[in-house]
């Protein structure tokens, strides 16, 4: 104790001596004494306590990110993938999915049938070959079609003789030189025959002789009196062939149709819409119809909702109408179907992958000036792909909309580190 008194008053003495004898001394030297453990004495002692050099902050701490920001260079966001586009308005469609079938259209669709008993002489048209409306596909030996041309032509010739004959005895008794029984007897006569020449036409038209075949039978060979011209009644392509040549087709338990002729310029789709799903389906809706195995996509309308379910499916039929040009939908292909169930504009419309929960809210990365921005917004309405925006984005806004996962990792690893 009495070792460590001297020692400070002797500290005490030689800062006193230094201060009295060597006053030019440095404030550095005398602030150097002083952390040495000497007392200052003079201008220094009073000059208040010795400052501490200030800490050197950290690079990182210098640079450090904003919160809610992300930021990336151009490379990292291109080898990312990360896309973006700006914010626009749209609409909102709902879709049913369904399944459906490709089946020809019904109105488009007919059955070459013979009206008669015959056999079959020619076969003008094969399978898959094209056909005009009225054209010609095969030709038929039938004595019906004979006897009844021949009925025909008797009932004309007769009609055309009672007819001269009939106006020969108005003009007789015109001139009061025959008997009015006489007239009125060839006006009966004349009149039946034109009844029979009426008949025998209607008769020739059922069996499928056209008004210009009818009127060329004067002029007609014999031999061709039971010949008949069978004709596509529509213009398509000949999609089955029923009979073989010479084969004996007609009534009484007979082959009548010899082939069935689909135009596919239009096609018809099949869907099976559960009865949930029924009451948003109506006549008008479009329906956009495409097959995974080529990607294909095209668009149709309802034409048709069946009011009865399938008693094996349970689901009710509905029928959309596809235009088919090209032939490329053919019919018996399985496809998938949407059917727009609603369709109204947004202001402020973005895709589903473009919107990321981060702390329970719904956000987007806008993209600003040096990064990304994670801005919460309020979202409403949505349909398959776009969910609509109504705070926190304007028009014009440019956001990401793909990948946009990656920067939510990346501000989730920010947080994590600080």
């Amino acid at each position: 104790m009495f070792k460590r008194t001297l020692i400070v008053m002797g500290a005490v003495g030689s800062g006193f001596l230094i201060a009295t004898a060597w006053p030019g001394a440095s404030d550095a030297l005398r602030m150097r004494l002083a952390q040495g453990g000497f007392p200052m004495f003079g201008p220094a002692a009073t000059a208040g306590p010795v400052p501490t050099p200030a800490a050197t902050p950290k690079p990182e701490d210098a640079h450090r990110d904003e919160p809610g920001l992300v930021r990336l260079t151009d490379d990292q966001v291109t080898k990312a993938g990360i896309r973006t586009d700006s914010v626009k308005g749209g609409r909102l469609a709902r879709h049913l999915h369904v399944p459906g079938t490709i089946v020809p259209s019904a109105n488009n669709t007919a059955r070459i049938a013979v009206k008669t008993q015959g056999t079959v002489a020619e076969l003008r048209k094969g399978l898959g070959d094209r056909v005009a409306k009225g054209e010609v596909v095969a030709l038929l030996d039938s004595r019906e079609i004979a006897d009844t041309k021949s009925e025909y032509l008797a009932a004309r010739l007769s009609a055309a003789l009672h007819k001269t004959l009939y106006e020969r005895d108005q003009s007789l008794w015109d001139k009061r030189i025959s008997s009015e029984q006489q007239y009125l007897r060839s006006q009966a006569s004349y009149e039946e025959l034109k009844v029979k020449v009426d008949s025998a036409r209607r008769k020739l038209t059922f069996l499928g002789l056209n008004p210009a075949e009818i009127e060329a039978l004067p002029t007609l060979p014999a031999a061709q009196f039971e010949r008949q011209e069978i004709r596509s009644p529509i213009a398509g392509k000949i999609v089955e062939r029923r009979v073989d040549l010479g084969a004996a087709v007609g009534r009484d338990n007979l082959e009548t149709e010899l082939y069935s002729v689909a135009n596919l310029a239009e096609v018809w789709v099949d869907l099976a819409v559960s009865p949930g799903d029924l009451p948003l389906t109506r006549e008008g809706q479009t329906v956009t119809v495409w097959t995974q195995a080529t990607d294909e996509r095209a668009e149709g309308r309802i034409v048709f909702i069946g009011p009865v379910l399938d008693q094996n499916t349970r689901a009710a039929r509905v029928v959309a109408e596809l235009p088919n040009p090209e032939e490329r939908w053919r019919p018996g292909s399985f496809v998938s179907a949407e059917i727009a169930i609603s369709d109204k504009p947004v202001r402020t419309l973005v895709p589903a992958e473009a919107i990321q929960t981060i702390a329970g809210k719904p956000t987007v990365f806008v993209k600003v000036e040096g990064g990304f921005e994670a801005r919460p917004v309020g979202v409403g309405r949505s349909d398959d792909g776009s969910v609509e925006v109504t705070t926190g984005l304007e028009p014009g806004d440019v956001v990401v909309v793909g990948n946009s996962f990656i920067l939510k990792a990346e501000l989730g690893k920010a947080a994590a580190e600080d």
